[in-house]
């Protein structure tokens, strides 16, 4: 009984962040599943499950309060998912651990850029979005995410912040994304037998729970803080991959 407490907190916390910031949480779900005694592999394609729920859940949480742009989901989803299948497909011929020390500390400079331009002022009626550059964005965070095994929620929301969506509209935007690339990814590893339903069920009451409060958050919350609290994300994101490249062992 403990332990089903638990998983319920572990999950409502790791949903919590994936609604009130738009990512996926894989980087806490796969030492959790880990823990729970999966082989990495296996733990990675679990993890997507999970990030589906919670995207899922998130995601409806922001569609309630009208913040996401669908015409963006859809053209950027039409170039992730290939992107991603091509980024996954060449990490047999490149030096990934190399790769990752590199994107570790650009994400470093994107939390920096992030935090230090203006917010975007818009309005609920009116949202100017450069839709010609949707595809570089699709394009990036699926190869990136293929490549180097990050979440697609990491990037998205940053690259749709440049594209001139406010914050709260990059967040609720890349939620939408994420549950359809998660889903996608989900499919593969289950072909794989890499994805063990038992164990994501164990989290599922938490990561549905916390995605529908994160999102309310995510609305009520400052932009200036939403901004803050993301690039804190992408800081530890990038930690993670440094130390990854640097042949340093991290879940």
């Amino acid at each position: 009984m403990l332990q089903y407490i638990l998983n319920i907190f572990i999950g409502f916390f790791i949903g919590l962040l994936a609604g009130l910031f738009g990512v996926g949480g894989g980087f806490l779900i796969v030492p959790v599943l880990t823990l729970m005694g999966l082989p990495i592999h296996d733990a990675i394609g679990t993890s997507l499950a999970c990030i589906s729920m919670s995207s899922f859940a998130s995601a409806y949480g922001h569609l309630k309060r009208k913040n996401v742009l669908f015409k963006v989901v859809v053209l950027k989803e039409a170039f992730s998912i290939p992107s991603a299948l091509f980024g996954a497909y060449i990490t047999a011929f490149l030096n990934t651990r190399q790769l990752s020390a590199i994107f570790g500390f650009a994400l470093i400079y994107v939390a920096y850029k992030l935090i230090k331009k203006p917010e975007i002022v818009s309005t609920k009626k009116k949202v100017k979005v450069d839709y010609k550059k949707v595809p570089l964005v699709g394009v990036i965070s699926g190869f990136s995410s293929g490549l180097l095994g990050i979440s697609g929620g990491i990037l998205n929301v940053p690259l749709f912040y440049s594209l001139g969506l406010p914050i709260h509209y990059a967040i609720g935007t890349s939620s939408v994304a994420l549950f359809f690339t998660a889903l996608a990814g989900v499919i593969g590893h289950y072909t794989l037998g890499q994805v063990h339903f038992d164990k994501a069920i164990l989290l599922a009451p938490g990561l549905i729970l916390g995605g529908f409060s994160g999102a309310r958050l995510a609305h009520n919350t400052h932009p200036e803080r939403l901004k803050i609290g993301f690039s804190v994300i992408l800081i530890i994101i990038a930690i993670r991959m440094i130390l990854k490249g640097l042949g340093v062992s991290v879940p």
